[in-house]
Formats: structure tokens, sequence, C-alpha cells
């Protein structure tokens, strides 16, 4: 297992486990905002569905981005392979 040691110092900014409820709550309120659209439009053919870009700032989730380890910190002694 020559690949079993962290070789790099970057990791993620929070401690949450994962994005899995932020997704599924994010992706619920995608499918009603398209729900009622769909149900309160007369003419499909001026029918607008909702950008999905609108739904799941990647920003708020819980995992939002990753930072770098500095070289004295305790945790990257700890962790990393020399």
């Amino acid at each position: 297992m020559s690949r079993s040691y962290k070789r790099n110092a970057i990791t993620g900014h929070t401690m949450a486990e994962s994005d899995k409820t932020y997704k599924i709550q994010e992706h619920k309120r995608e499918r009603s905002k398209v729900r009622t659209t769909i149900n309160s439009c007369d003419d499909f053919e001026q029918l607008i569905l909702p950008d999905t870009k609108e739904f799941g700032n990647e920003y708020a989730a819980p995992k939002d981005g990753r930072q770098y380890i500095p070289i004295n910190h305790p945790e990257r002694i700890k962790t990393l392979r020399k």
C-alpha cells in the first residue's frame, strides 16, 4: 500500500462529513419550483423553467472549499508523510 499516506497539504475548510443533506434540500427546492412553474403555466410554448444555478449556492454548503496547511502547523506534521 504505497499510496496509503496523505501526500499533499490541502484539506477541506470544515469538519462536515458530507454535503448530502444540503444537496437533498436544494434539489427538493429545485424540483418544487419546477413543478409549480409547470403547473401554473397555461401556454407551454411560453414556459421558462428556472435555472439550476439558482439553487444550491456552493459557498453556503457545509463543505465549501479547500485550504492549504502551513508547514509548521501541528496537524501537518502529524498527518503528512515526510
